[in-house]
């Protein structure tokens, strides 16, 4: 059923807590999470960065986890998907230039389907066309491409907590934004989750 199915899409360096979190956190509320790259198949792994805020003008980076590739990326249907999650780190910079990446995410947006993305995955939504007239936040050195893609640019919290939604579009600044970005996001697939 499509309504338990999500889209991941990752490739090497992928930030590790941007896809390992969401991947664990929307398996454990139950979907199947399809974590798809580029040239890979299921059974595969991509290499993730951890990233972190040291007090450097950029974050650090650090060799992070091999994370596991749950799918066949050339098997990917856009129908067969409830929603997609695009994590950040370096991999947003080169997925982006793969054409069934950029139709992919097309795919969603023409759709009005939930996409969540978070940090330097907002190159790949750039890239892809989809943010013209939408309210959008990203890493701080993702600002320009996101203004000229088009999208009013959301300011980020001091403590990088905070998350945007605008209509099937739901994005944040890095990791320390799971929280919200990811309740809104599970909110948009029409889940609830209530103690």
């Amino acid at each position: 059923m499509s309504d338990k199915k999500i889209l991941m899409l990752v490739g090497d360096y992928v930030e590790d807590y941007e896809a390992m979190v969401p991947f664990q956190c929307l398996t454990m509320l139950g979907y199947t999470v399809h974590s798809v790259c580029p040239g890979k198949k299921s059974g595969d792994t991509v290499k993730t960065a951890i990233h972190d805020f040291e007090g450097d003008q950029t974050y650090s980076e650090k060799p992070g986890h091999n994370f596991a590739i749950t799918y066949d990326f050339d098997r990917v249907v856009v129908d067969n998907y409830a929603g997609l999650v695009i994590p950040g780190g370096r991999a947003p910079e080169y997925i982006r230039l793969n054409e069934k990446v950029l139709n992919i995410v097309r795919g969603f947006a023409a759709n009005n389907k939930p996409i969540a993305s978070v940090c330097h995955g907002q190159q790949v939504l750039a890239a892809a066309g989809v943010l013209e007239g939408k309210l959008c936040t990203a890493y701080p050195a993702v600002k320009p491409d996101v203004v000229r893609a088009g999208a009013t640019w959301g300011e980020i919290n001091d403590t990088f907590t905070n998350a945007y939604v605008d209509g099937n579009l739901v994005t944040a600044a890095a990791w320390p934004g799971h929280p919200e970005w990811l309740r809104k996001f599970v909110e948009l697939l029409g889940a609830k989750i209530e103690i």
